[in-house]
């Protein structure tokens, strides 16, 4: 089975009021395992990008300006893509954004039931709870130090890692060189505080030792500890 983690970045919050990516960031998963291979452009939205978004995310116009447009990468995603199930972490707001721009190129838009949302997962195993990918990321204990701005690569490979966790768990065994989430069997033995209790010694007496003996010797016969 495989499946596309990913996440963008965009100028804003509305693609039918002049918003538009500005990044995509993808990792692939077969059998839920990472397979290494990724996805990742930046695209120039040809238009400004507001100040309070670029605090967010950190890319400016004067920085994407000299990226392709959408309609350069389309094709090269939806080949990525393929026939796999897509990941997203509130993958509505992503998902209205790529399907916009789909849809502006007369090209087809990708189907609600491909889509998996990670938060509605979170929100029904953790609800009342923050779901978002900071919060989940510290309660699964994945570094997620490098994360100073929002960045769709980076948040997918995060993100990836959060879903298999959603998802119960990896097995010690699917962890490769190059990943440095923390397994979540390890994450939990290292924060386990183990309390150790000298035995206790019960003085049964002599009474009840005859007793018990009467009653093996009654009851059980030819028993090997006689032999």
């Amino acid at each position: 089975m495989r499946e596309i983690v990913f996440d963008t970045e965009t100028t804003g919050f509305y693609p039918d009021k002049g918003d538009r990516l500005v990044e995509i960031g993808a990792v692939e998963l077969v059998d839920h395992v990472q397979t290494g291979v990724t996805f990742h452009e930046y695209i120039n939205p040809e238009r400004d990008v507001p100040e309070e978004v670029v605090k967010v995310h950190g890319l400016t116009y004067d920085f994407l300006k000299d990226y392709p447009t959408f309609d350069k990468i389309a094709d090269k995603w939806i080949d990525f893509v393929g026939d796999a199930k897509l990941v997203a972490h509130n993958a509505t707001f992503d998902m209205n954004f790529v399907n916009y721009e789909l849809k502006q190129l007369c090209k087809p838009e990708f189907d609600d039931e491909r889509v998996i949302d990670t938060l509605e997962i979170a929100k029904r195993l953790f609800p009342g709870r923050h779901n978002n990918l900071d919060a989940l990321c510290k309660r699964f204990n994945i570094d997620n130090s490098a994360r100073t701005f929002h960045g769709a690569l980076l948040d997918a490979q995060l993100l990836a890692e959060v879903y298999l966790e959603l998802l119960g768990g990896k097995e010690p065994t699917l962890l490769f060189g190059g990943n440095k989430a923390v397994d979540n069997q390890e994450a939990v033995a290292e924060n386990v505080v183990k309390n150790y209790h000298e035995a206790r010694v019960f003085d049964i007496g002599d009474a009840y030792n005859e007793e018990h003996e009467k009653f093996l010797a009654d009851n059980i016969k030819n028993a090997l500890w006689n032999a």
